[in-house]
Order: C-alpha cells, then structure tokens, then sequence
C-alpha cells in the first residue's frame, strides 16, 4: 500500500512539475496603439503588425488610435491595466509621453515604439525605438530634387501633422540639403495632415497665391502629394511636368502616379514593420538585449524606376 502511495506521489510531482513547465510557455500578450489609418502607408504598417502577431501565435490587443493622443495614452493605460507583456506604439505626435511611459515602467512592462519617436529626457522609459530615419529621407529628397532642378527652384511644401516625428525631421533633412542651394526656396509650407484630402486643399491655396511661381512640390509623403496632383490639374497646369513633385513613402499609388506622369520621384519609408517589431518582443521576453535604435533599409525612387519596380511592391 506504502508503495503504490509512493508512486502515486512521484507521478502526481511528475504532472504538477509539467504543468508548470508549460506555465513558462505561456502566450505572449502584446498590446499595441497605432496612430490610426490616415494613409495608404499606415494600412500596410497596421497589416504588416497584425499578420506577423497572427503567424508567431502571440496575441495582441490592437488600438486605432485615430489620429488623437489622448485615445493612444487611453490605450497604453488600458494594456497597463490588463497587464500585457509588452507595450508597442507609433507615437501621434513626440512631446507629451512622459507621465503615461513612466506608468507602464511602474508596471514592468516594456515599451517598443515603432516608426516615429517622442521627445522624452528619459530615454529609459522604452526598450528600443524601431523605425525609419526621417531626417535623412528629407535629405534625399532634397538632394534628389536639387540635382532635377539643377539648384533652382521655388518650392512648396506639404508637412506632415504638426507634432509628429516625420513631419519635424523631414523638414529638417530637407532645409538642411537645400541651404547648400541659394537659388533653391521653400515659398510656402504649411501642414496637410498626411492625408490626400489636405494635401488637394492645400495645394489649392498654394495655388491661389502663388500659381506659376511654383517650380517644385515637397509633400511629406505620398497620399498628399496625390491629393496635390489633383489640384494641379484642376487648375490648368501638369503635375510632373509644369510642378516637378517629390513625395516620401513609395506606396504602389506613387509608382503609378509616376508611371503616368505625374508624379517624379518617391523616397522609401518601409511601412512592413511587423517582423522586425515581434524579433524585438521575443528577444525582450527570452531577456536578450536589442539595440536602442533598429534602423529600416530604404531607398530612393525615380520616375523611370517606377514600371520595373512597381510589381515588386507589396503596399
């Protein structure tokens, strides 16, 4: 009797142990706040993010953010509360990140921004930051359109939202590429919200006050500069030819705008996002260390690129 109570007990630690073994393999929980769905660009970042979530077996809790910081903080606080593994995020704007990061630092919980930066002091407060490098997609395409436009032009500018990392940093890339051109001047800029619809509508006004003084559009990525083209066109002059444009992003949309003529040259910001971000999530959670800053490769694209290169884009 002694001996079967014994295996009994050895067999019951034996179960118990297991149990707990595959206690360890939990499913990792990820909570993540994305800016919201302004573009063509941020459809394939949101797509790229979910289907590799999906593919890993990790479950993610998924926040549209619409374009409203208050809704992305409310986010974070919540996967905060329900005690996720890891927190990721594309910041709506830089500034104003410190209060609602240090409660997820409080919580042990990781950060990982994905895309655009914040401007916090203290850079403890996420693990890695894995993204584009703005400021030098703005210096590509200035040094692309100084070289079109042999270093003359007068050039208008859509900015991204006031606030947001890409739209600060292109700017910055951009001017400081141009200051080696004096004959090349920025004559307008004003922000279209990274949207085709503000894009038209600003372009609009670009129009009104400046008409044919305008050499050369800048758009801070693609979806307004098509929003542009069709500004362009309703007022009489041909986008491509009259306005020469360069546009960051290279959406498929771009390359057809290019492949018809309307469009000169795109400067890549690689939206696919999702492998490099659920690498990052599993290195924190098997305890490896990852770079502070995990830059994407990107190129530049011209107008007579775009038919060759079209097929092989997958956004």
């Amino acid at each position: 009797m002694n001996r079967r109570k014994t295996v009994f007990t050895v067999v019951l630690i034996f179960l118990l142990a297991l149990g707990c073994a595959g206690g360890a393999q939990k499913k990792i929980v990820v909570g993540f706040a994305q800016v919201g769905a302004e573009s063509a660009w941020r459809t394939a970042n949101t797509e790229s993010i979910i289907s590799e979530a999906k593919k890993r077996g990790i479950e993610l809790k998924y926040v549209d953010g619409q374009q409203q910081q208050e809704n992305q903080i409310k986010a974070i606080r919540s996967f905060i509360a329900q005690k996720v593994d890891v927190i990721g995020f594309s910041p709506v704007v830089t500034a104003g990140w410190d209060e609602v990061l240090r409660e997820a630092k409080r919580a042990g919980i990781p950060v990982i921004l994905t895309d655009r930066a914040v401007d916090c002091a203290d850079d403890s407060l996420w693990v890695t930051f894995i993204g584009s490098d703005f400021v030098e997609e703005g210096r590509r395409a200035a040094r692309w359109l100084a070289e079109k436009m042999d270093g003359k032009a007068n050039i208008v500018e859509l900015q991204g939202t006031i606030g947001s990392a890409p739209a600060i940093d292109r700017k910055i890339g951009f001017e400081e590429v141009i200051a080696g051109y004096p004959g090349m001047k920025i004559k307008k800029s004003q922000t279209g919200d990274f949207t085709r619809s503000m894009g038209k509508e600003v372009m609009e006004i670009f129009l009104k006050e400046e008409g044919r003084n305008i050499d050369a559009l800048f758009a801070h990525n693609d979806d307004m500069a098509i929003g542009a083209v069709q500004a362009i066109e309703a007022y009489g002059l041909r986008p491509g030819i009259d306005i020469i444009i360069v546009s960051v992003d290279a959406i498929r949309a771009a390359f057809e705008a290019m492949i018809e003529g309307k469009l000169n040259c795109t400067v890549e910001c690689n939206p696919l996002l999702g492998r490099q971000f659920f690498d990052a999530v599993e290195a924190i959670m098997a305890g490896e260390p990852i770079p502070k800053r995990i830059v994407v490769e990107e190129g530049v694209f011209p107008q007579d690129v775009a038919r060759e290169v079209l097929p092989t884009r997958r956004y």
